[in-house]
């Protein structure tokens, strides 16, 4: 049976520990810091067989080279077009990486850079810096056009998937997505459900596509009533949800 936790980095970041106990082997999702990763591998006694990057920034991929030295066969996945050097196996959408106990699928989601990739399995989606539970990356390299279509691919992956995004950024989003829509009822109780989550230290992660379709602003940008709350300076007079997108996106950045 697959099993996934979080590992806790710096000061928000999730690197994901994907493991079968029947097999002792274990997979990471950009794991930027090695120490925690290394401890919970000897602490379970697995083989790390497998690293999987979502793009290249430094908080998901620099304890990738530790790992390495300690597990020189783990085979590294990742972005077929990242400026990440250390990839072994370059993926592009509709690739697979075909692990003992697990099948994952490859979409690419460019928009927060433009190298990012997310990993499907059966109902579990981990999808880096694109989505966020209540919001979504910022666009560091790519368009407001592109992330908005990367961001409706994952909206389309059935309900129940599971979401295991790479910070917890939970709270700020979700006061965030109360201002964008604050009769949202979803919303109102998604909020509570993860303060209480965190008032007891515990990962407000994974969250779902369901839920993420009824309270993330980001995804439901095609609806024109968000419009409403956005202030004046990012207002936009397009009705197109790539142009709410990029409204909210410029809000938040500066909320």
């Amino acid at each position: 049976m697959v099993q996934v936790e979080p590992l806790l980095a710096f000061k928000d970041n999730y690197i994901w520990y994907v493991s079968c106990n029947k097999n002792k082997v274990a997979a990471v999702v950009d794991p930027g810091d090695a120490n925690t990763v290394l401890a919970r591998l000897n602490q379970n006694q697995h083989d790390l067989e497998a690293i999987l990057v979502t793009h290249h920034h430094w908080d998901h991929t620099d304890g990738i080279l530790a790992l390495k030295e300690h597990f020189p066969n783990a085979v590294v996945y990742g972005p077929a077009n990242s400026p990440y050097e250390h990839i072994d196996v370059r993926l592009r959408e509709g690739d697979s990486v075909e692990l003992p106990y697990l099948s994952l699928n490859v979409i690419e989601t460019p928009g927060h850079t433009l190298d990012h990739v997310c990993y499907v399995a059966n109902d579990m989606l981990f999808c880096g810096d694109t989505l966020f539970h209540g919001g979504c990356g910022r666009l560091f390299e790519g368009t407001a056009t592109q992330m908005w279509q990367s961001l409706q691919k994952l909206a389309r992956l059935p309900d129940h998937t599971k979401v295991f995004c790479t910070h917890e950024y939970t709270l700020a989003n979700l006061e965030f997505a109360l201002k964008a829509e604050p009769d949202n009822p979803l919303l109102i109780e998604a909020q509570k459900a993860a303060l209480n989550r965190r008032a007891k230290h515990q990962p407000t992660l994974p969250t779902d596509i369901k839920t993420q379709k009824g309270i993330n602003p980001f995804l439901r940008a095609q609806l024109t009533q968000l419009k409403d709350h956005i202030p004046v300076e990012y207002q936009t007079e397009k009705n197109q949800p790539e142009a709410i997108f990029l409204a909210l996106r410029l809000w938040k950045n500066h909320a």
